[in-house]
């Protein structure tokens, strides 16, 4: 019986319904997690091994190595952690990530998984059109997980019989005749099926059906898990070729302890292979060694022997290089250098979506609080322009230009990021969050074109020779003031970051604005009539004037949408009464 094209399509189909349960199941989990996971790793303290205990938990909840990577990325650029601390959490997802691999080789080798797997399906699957968000995710992540073993049921029936086709294992068989270089061989073939697959999960089941079946001996099983140790890294390394100097190091060092660890693994692979073998056959006698197994429970011991090789790898690995992490931090450094020009990028979405839409929002507020302090240098900017001598005023003419144009491309880019994250399938609250976003980065961008119009007004007042008296600018000082105690409130509000939202401080900050606003017209109208300045100058005066005011009114629109209400101030119900 030979190896046709359809046994071929049946192969890939499988693995396609396996890398879909895989997913559905990690998405249904990091929604049931949602901002714990930012919790967790916000958790992380000084100590190294904290942090791998941290890495560990974080990616065995999520069942994603490449998520727990991402996150400390994040936490890098914000400064809440150094690049050196977040190198144990990097290390610690080295070793949750071996969790799949156990679950694979005990449900899917050891028992028959498919009709609980159904079973599964059938429970949860109500739970999918009713019931509350939270169960609602949990029943998408547990029929991912029916779904995830259906596919690797499907691998294994659709992978021949290694008795059948002969041709195929004298294929395989020729590659392992080459001692030391056979083992570099399967190492590069395990590199290789994560390239393609682009799955570190679906490589691996691939490994262990291939193991399970007799197509390749427990050594080169073991080179291939080797190889997908480095593959996993080689995809995170593809992905950071667009992203910030933060995730190309931490790229960089995902790529280089592993490759370290595999280089000693090979030295020692064939001590290592058997100390695995003695364990198994300690705990599992009867069946003969896993370097030779010949019926199916020995077979399927085989495939824990390979969990427990990658298991065990990744802790040795850890505990021998933990030591030597300042070194590897230090030579990334050296050769991943920082360049002069990122200032202006967006620091915490510009190295793409993150795993799960709620972990991207958490970048996205990121952002828009990056965005609302740019706001508030374009305040302190303004009042330079206004308050300070004749020689700066061109400085601070440039620098409200240029700012300006960078929150034009703050709310272009953090549009479209907000865009890509609706295309997924979002919870209420998710798409609520997503839509206070979109509102709030526009009223940002209003504010930085209000104060660039600002600029422009006072640029041509000073060019024909007009000037405001010192009272009238006091009075624009005090309401400058104001207008900051809201862009502070707004900053505060936002570092909540999905946090309970006290509106009544900003409700009487927008008031203050306006009822002052009112109070410097009646002033302007005295001036007009006391001849105090031209009605040319008065004009200006009231531009200023109207123009904070409307900063107040963008300003105060933030702080509803951070809120998710929207509420009428006591000075609206006032002029509501008054209609």
């Amino acid at each position: 019986m030979s190896f046709s094209f359809f046994d071929f399509l049946q192969i890939v189909g499988s693995l396609g319904i396996f890398i879909y349960g895989m997913k559905v199941f990690s998405d249904g989990l990091q929604k049931v997690a949602g901002n714990k996971l930012r919790t967790i790793l916000k958790g992380m303290t000084k100590t190294r091994f904290r942090g791998i205990l941290t890495g560990f938990t974080s990616t065995a909840i999520t069942q994603s190595s490449s998520t727990t990577t991402v996150m400390v990325v994040s936490f890098v650029n914000a400064g809440l952690i150094t690049f050196i601390e977040s190198t144990g959490v990097i290390m610690g997802a080295n070793i949750g990530t071996t969790v799949t691999t156990w679950i694979i080789s005990i449900f899917g080798f050891k028992m028959q998984i498919t009709p609980i797997a159904i079973m599964l399906i059938g429970i949860f699957f109500p739970f999918i059109f009713f019931g509350r968000e939270r169960l609602r995710n949990l029943a998408e992540g547990m029929i991912g997980f029916g779904i995830l073993f259906i596919g690797l049921d499907f691998i294994k029936n659709s992978v021949p019989n290694i008795q059948d086709n002969p041709e195929m294992f004298m294929f395989l068989d020729q590659f392992t005749e080459f001692g030391f270089a056979s083992i570099v061989i399967f190492v590069i073939a395990g590199t290789l099926l994560t390239l393609i697959t682009q799955s570190s999960s679906a490589a691996a089941a691939i490994t262990l059906v291939m193991l399970f079946q007799g197509w390749i001996e427990f050594p080169m099983a073991a080179a291939m898990v080797l190889g997908e140790n480095i593959g996993t890294t080689v995809t995170a390394n593809i992905a950071a070729v667009v992203g910030n100097v933060y995730a190309k190091r931490a790229a960089r060092f995902h790529f280089v302890f592993n490759v370290v660890g595999v280089i000693w693994m090979l030295l020692l692979i064939h001590p290592f292979i058997m100390g695995i073998d003695s364990v198994m056959g300690y705990f599992l006698p009867g069946h003969g060694s896993i370097l030779n197994a010949a019926d199916e429970i020995g077979r399927a011991n085989a495939t824990l022997a390979l969990s427990l090789f990658h298991t065990t790898f990744n802790v040795v690995n850890v505990l021998l290089l933990v030591g030597f992490v300042p070194y590897i931090v230090r030579l990334i450094k050296k050769y991943q250098t920082e360049k002069k020009d990122t200032q202006h990028r967006l620091q915490y979405i510009s190295s793409g979506m993150m795993s799960s839409p709620e972990l991207s929002m958490s970048q996205a507020h990121k952002e828009i609080e990056l965005f609302a302090k740019l706001i508030e240098k374009m305040h302190f900017s303004m009042r330079g322009l206004l308050f300070n001598k004749q020689n700066k005023r061109e400085r601070f003419l440039k620098k409200i230009e240029k700012r300006e144009k960078i929150t034009d491309n703050i709310e272009l880019e953090i549009a479209e990021y907000l865009t890509k994250i609706s295309s997924y399938n979002l919870t209420e609250d998710a798409s609520r969050r997503i839509r206070a976003m979109h509102s709030m980065i526009n009223d940002l961008e209003r504010v930085g074109d209000i104060y660039f119009q600002m600029s422009k007004t006072f640029e041509r007042m000073q060019s024909e020779g007009n000037e405001l008296p010192p009272e009238a600018m006091d009075k624009i000082s005090k309401m400058l003031d104001l207008v900051h105690d809201s862009i502070r409130n707004v900053r505060e509000n936002l570092e909540q970051d999905n946090g309970p939202i006290d509106l009544e401080t900003s409700m009487h900050l927008e008031n203050a604005i306006d009822l002052y606003r009112d109070e410097l017209q009646e002033f302007h109208y005295d001036q007009l009539e006391d001849k105090v300045y031209s009605t040319k100058v008065g004009f200006i005066f009231l531009d200023y004037l109207n123009r904070l005011e409307k900063i107040g009114d963008h300003l105060f629109n933030v702080n509803e949408a951070l809120a998710g209400k929207k509420v009428k101030s006591a000075y609206e119900k006032v002029i509501e009464e008054r209609a």
